[in-house]
């Protein structure tokens, strides 16, 4: 019997195990079905013929449905598309294009994943890579590297409007700054990117030696504290024993004077000592009040002086509060657009997510793309599309709703947190969105460009989970996309994988 009982639990964990093995190779497939999706639409604009086979793929996808054999004879035409295009490209410039990239066998891609894991930051290396023309490779190498420095200068300028340098080291940052952007004497580079991490320790030492500082001066602070409390405590101390001497003098005096009630037969004598006596208790009192208003006198100075030097802390607490808060606030804000960024929106995400647990009222999420985003920063560069980034930022924030929770989520892509909305409603309110921004009068080098953007739309519905509801609505995105873009979808419920 137990013999049974081991194998119906060893059948039941296998069958769990084969179910967690199903889960997560659904999810791996979905991943994977997403990037080819972003990737076949990021590819498009470079021959009709190619466009119609990543067309192809993202509708296979959609079905959910792939012919092996089909999927083979499409990527011999993709791969002759792509051959194509390196001909051509190559007759300009010589420099492999992002589709032979994408088109070399998995073997060598996998050791050139490899090699950057276990290469070195930067090549030491002093030959230029421009005295190889002839070289394809070299060629590419450069390329690769000239992009590394103009992200590090990129970042450099970021790190700039976050951290406070000294007057000299920034100076010499912004400077290192141009020469990353503009230059392209590949030993120059090297030699800045090599005085970049000097420039982030002097930064870091900087807000150390600022914070040692601040501690400092809290911990004399406190010591202050500490030397008038204490004074306080001891003068206490004085004051209980000033008063105990008095009792014990006046108990003194007045047994005396008892005393001499009892020995003393003549009057006049008596009347002299008892006389004596209230006099001596009288100067002890004396003592006592004058002793204790020197007492009071300093306790009221300390206590002032005290005073003094807590509301000087509540202050510098105060400071050290609101510079904590505007840390906070920029460690959520995206430096480009000025809209909170991927942190912010997961935080307030949780939030909406668990109030509607809690309520049930409606709950709407939108993802937002701007269309051919690629297109501008290849024709006009990388500022023309930073520009675009922010105006269409501006935008959304000013005009979604003022209980509506906007996002930049990454690259162009934008995320909207719709409270107390059906996805109908919020549809509405990003058709109109939708429709101001292609008219907004954009030119670049003179020339007027058209700037729009497609959306996804899902409502929370029972058993959703923060991950799924998006998912769908980026699916959504992905249909407005491949539908002709310029358009706002609205995920169908069931559409859940």
């Amino acid at each position: 019997m137990a013999s049974d009982q081991s194998w119906k639990e060893k059948y039941l964990q296998e069958l769990e195990s084969a179910d967690n093995r199903e889960k997560q190779w659904k999810a791996e497939r979905n991943t994977l079905e997403r990037m080819l999706v972003r990737t076949s639409l990021a590819s498009e604009g470079q021959t009709p013929e190619l466009d119609r086979l990543l067309a192809r793929i993202r509708k296979d996808l959609r079905k959910n449905r792939v012919d092996v054999d089909a999927w083979k004879d499409l990527q011999d035409q993709i791969d002759r598309q792509v051959a194509l295009l390196d001909e051509r490209q190559s007759a300009n410039d010589r420099k492999p294009s992002f589709f032979s990239r994408l088109a070399r066998e998995p073997e060598q891609e996998s050791q050139q994943q490899q090699q950057q894991v276990s290469a070195e930051p930067l090549p030491e290396s002093s030959e230029q890579p421009e005295s190889l023309p002839g070289n394809e490779q070299d060629i590419e190498d450069n390329v690769q590297r000239l992009r590394i420095a103009r992200r590090v200068g990129q970042l450099l300028g970021q790190m700039l409007t976050q951290v406070s340098l000294e007057p000299a080291a920034e100076a010499r940052a912004r400077a290192l700054q141009q020469s990353l952007l503009a230059s392209n004497d590949w030993n120059e580079l090297r030699e800045g990117l090599n005085h970049v991490a000097e420039l982030v320790i002097a930064a870091v030492t900087r807000s150390k030696r600022e914070f040692e500082a601040f501690l400092k001066r809290l911990d004399e602070r406190l010591e202050l504290l500490k030397e008038h409390f204490s004074a306080q405590s001891s003068a206490q101390c004085g004051r209980l024993d000033a008063s105990e001497h008095l009792d014990r003098e006046i108990r003194e005096e007045i047994e005396r004077v008892g005393q001499r009630l009892q020995e003393s037969d003549d009057l006049q004598d008596l009347k002299q000592s008892v006389s004596r006596h209230l006099e001596s208790i009288g100067q002890a009192v004396g003592r006592f009040r004058t002793q204790e208003s020197e007492r009071e006198r300093a306790l009221s100075e300390q206590l002032e002086a005290m005073q003094e030097k807590v509301a000087a802390m509540e202050a510098h607490s105060e400071q050290m509060q609101e510079q904590v808060r505007k840390e906070r606030l920029r460690a959520m804000t995206d430096l480009l657009t000025e809209l909170p960024n991927r942190e912010a929106w997961q935080e307030r995400l949780s939030f909406e997510y668990n109030r509607w647990q809690r309520y049930s009222h409606p709950l709407t999420i939108g993802v937002l793309d701007i269309d051919l985003f690629k297109r501008i920063n290849d024709s006009y560069g990388h500022k023309a599309g930073d520009r675009v980034l922010q105006l269409v930022a501006r935008e959304f924030r000013d005009r979604l709703r003022t209980t509506d929770f906007v996002a930049r989520f990454g690259g162009e892509e934008f995320v909207v947190l719709f409270p107390e909305t059906e996805p109908s409603d919020a549809r509405a309110v990003v058709d109109k969105l939708r429709e101001h921004v292609g008219k907004l009068p954009f030119h670049f080098r003179g020339e007027p460009v058209t700037v729009t953007f497609s959306a996804g739309l899902a409502g929370f519905i029972a058993g959703d989970t923060e991950e799924s509801v998006f998912d769908r609505a980026d699916r959504a995105l992905y249909q407005a996309k491949d539908a002709g873009r310029d358009q706002v979808m609205i995920s169908d419920s069931a559409d859940v994988q």
